[in-house]
């Protein structure tokens, strides 16, 4: 029997499909779930050997049941397997030396070899020339080119594969480095693999050179977290001051809207509901919309020019002393733009404990419905002042905020992985794509479809559940004799009630209470809340025209407003994201205790932001 293994993505089932055509057959490996790909090989002396297909793998350190059984297979451990009489490696010559690693491991084994340097016509169009005689000699084992899906170098390679089948010896030359290497060390076989292929490519193009000393900067274990910092760090300063004009521009068309629509209707219900809760509701969260904008250029930009990669390869040391790896990385990123397709994203996370621990922490991540109610609260309280050349304090503390998002989901991380996702971390391989400049047209597309999405939830979601608040909060109507507001007063300000004497001790007046509930909904409905209530609320003509900002200023505290905020970087998610869950879980189980664990977080940031804040007298 020979195995045909190799790492995911190198051409291996081409190459298994041209050599054994339609003599195949599927069944499972005993014991496991995994498939397994047999078939026949006719040698060119006539003698049929049967060929297996191994699943994919990345190192002999399994991360998933594919890879252990490709572990198992070629150990010799799998049960109800024979060990291989030889191994057919296949690579892809495009990215030599991420292949050779787990070729090297396979050929410490002690098995024959044959290498199959797959997709050399891929190579050759990047510029990249290899060769084979080259490697063979610095590998020790026959190094076939091959171009699986057009059949060539089959020919050669069934003569190979007959050679070790005869039990000829046909070692290039011995490997001659001294001690045998354990097929599990991973560092040395990585090192090792990259001085081969130095050895092996004769000729590159500059633009593979430049990727090579780029990423010696950007992926540096010390330059590399510093310039992806830098990065963020820059995002969230733009956030600010890349949207003040065209936020002014929204406002003042908000503005015009409302005074239009106040002096063509007459005072009464039907005027308090397009200004008070269309217009002023729904408004105060469109206006957010070139921050979201500004947010994703970045986020698009990076993923285009291949660095959101790189970025995801940074974060694995740091993920994994939480007990997480790099693949956690995706998803959570993603969980930037919305936690629920972050949470969909785990499912190509192979390991099961690393997989849930992944959707408990996703809501942690800030996501950009969190944007509003950061910028609204930001630019009413926080000065728009300067603490460096180039620095505002206000992007300054949007980037804590975030920062304060990831590390409480680090921390929960760790806490779940020793708790009730106990287990240990899983191993994370993965193949750095070319870099490249982003094309405009994908950008621009990319930020459509954002934009497109924020317009149709605030036309949606964000627009009934204000209607139904502003409903709430209109009726019944406060007789002018009763003390107090018409908030208060209503249907919603009775439901507040409760929930106010919760949130009181940690400085959330009813008002805030009553912004919570609907944000279940969404978080931005937050804005739009507060912005109904007190436009309901407010009487005098002059007061009318101030901003929510301005409406923010005259009824909060700063510890008040910073508890506020604290409260949003930990609070329980919206009902979208809590059905996801328990749609990837197969359960209420796990989106309970996520909404439980997530709402104590909130609770108690908030209450010791504004305990600190109240004690140090600001």
């Amino acid at each position: 029997m020979v195995a045909v293994v190799g790492n995911p993505n190198a051409g291996k089932s081409a190459l298994f499909n041209a050599l054994t055509g339609a003599r195949q057959k599927v069944g499972n490996y005993p014991g496991v779930t995994v498939e397994r790909h047999s078939g026949r090989l006719w040698l060119p002396d006539g003698r049929p050997v049967e060929l297996v297909d191994l699943p994919g793998a990345y190192s002999l350190d399994p991360s998933s049941p594919d890879e252990a059984v490709t572990r198992d297979v070629v150990t010799g451990a799998q049960a109800g397997e024979a060990l291989p009489d030889a191994l057919i490696v296949v690579i892809d010559a495009a990215n030599l030396d991420n292949h050779l690693r787990f070729t090297l491991q396979l050929i410490a084994l002690g098995l024959p070899v044959v290498v199959a340097l797959n997709m050399v016509d891929l190579a050759t169009r990047d510029g990249l020339e290899i060769d084979p005689a080259i490697l063979a000699r610095a590998l020790g084992v026959p190094v076939i080119p091959t171009i699986a899906v057009r059949k060539r170098g089959i020919d050669d390679l069934k003569e190979a594969v007959g050679r070790i089948v005869a039990g000829e010896n046909i070692r290039v030359i011995a490997p001659g480095h001294g001690d045998p290497v354990d097929a599990f060390d991973m560092m040395l076989h990585q090192r090792r693999a990259r001085e081969i292929a130095a050895l092996a490519i004769v000729a590159e193009k500059p633009a593979r050179q430049w990727t090579r000393r780029v990423d010696a900067v950007v992926l540096n274990p010390v330059a590399g977290p510093l310039i992806l910092a830098a990065l963020l760090f820059v995002m969230f300063q733009a956030v600010f001051s890349w949207s003040a004009a065209p936020v002014a521009l929204i406002e003042g068309l908000q503005g015009w809207l409302s005074e239009g629509a106040s002096a063509l209707l007459p005072e009464g219900v039907v005027r308090s509901f397009f200004v008070d809760g269309v217009i002023n509701g729904v408004g105060s969260v469109v206006v957010f919309l070139p921050q979201i904008l500004i947010l994703f250029l970045f986020i698009l930009i990076l993923e285009a020019t291949g660095y959101m990669t790189r970025a995801a390869f940074l974060m694995d040391r740091l993920m994994a002393r939480v007990g997480l790896s790099g693949s956690s990385f995706i998803p959570l990123l993603s969980s930037f733009a919305c936690a629920i397709p972050g949470i969909m994203a785990t499912r190509t996370i192979d390991d099961p404990k690393d997989r849930l621990t992944t959707i408990l922490i996703a809501p942690l991540m800030t996501c950009s419905a969190r944007l509003p109610v950061y910028a609204i609260i930001i630019a009413a309280f926080i000065p728009n002042d300067s603490v460096g050349p180039g620095i505002g304090l206000q992007g300054l503390v949007l980037f804590g905020l975030y920062v304060a998002g990831i590390a409480g989901a680090l921390l929960a991380a760790l806490v779940l992985r020793r708790t009730v996702a106990k287990g240990a971390a899983g191993s994370f391989m993965m193949e750095m794509p070319k870099y490249q400049l982003p094309t405009l047209r994908d950008i621009a597309i990319g930020l459509w479809i954002r934009a497109w999405i924020f317009l149709k939830r605030a036309g949606t979601i964000i627009f009934f559940t204000t209607i139904i608040l502003w409903a709430l909060l209109s009726f019944p109507q406060k007789p002018a004799e009763v003390p107090g507001t018409q908030s208060e007063y209503s249907v919603a300000g009775t439901i507040s009630e409760g929930l106010h004497v919760i949130v009181a001790p940690i400085g959330f007046s009813q008002d805030i209470a009553l912004a919570l509930i609907p944000a279940m909904a969404a978080r931005e409905v937050a804005v739009s809340a507060l912005a109904t209530t007190y436009a309901i609320d407010q009487s005098d003509e002059a007061l009318v025209e101030q901003s929510l900002g301005e409406r923010l200023q005259s009824r909060w505290s700063l510890p008040t407003a910073l508890a506020f905020l604290a409260w949003f970087v930990f609070a329980p998610q919206c009902l979208s994201t809590i059905a996801v869950t328990r749609r990837e879980t197969n359960g209420w189980r796990w989106p309970m205790f996520m909404l439980g664990y997530l709402f104590a977080l909130a609770y108690l940031a908030a209450g010791a932001t504004y305990w600190t804040a109240t004690a140090l007298g600001l």
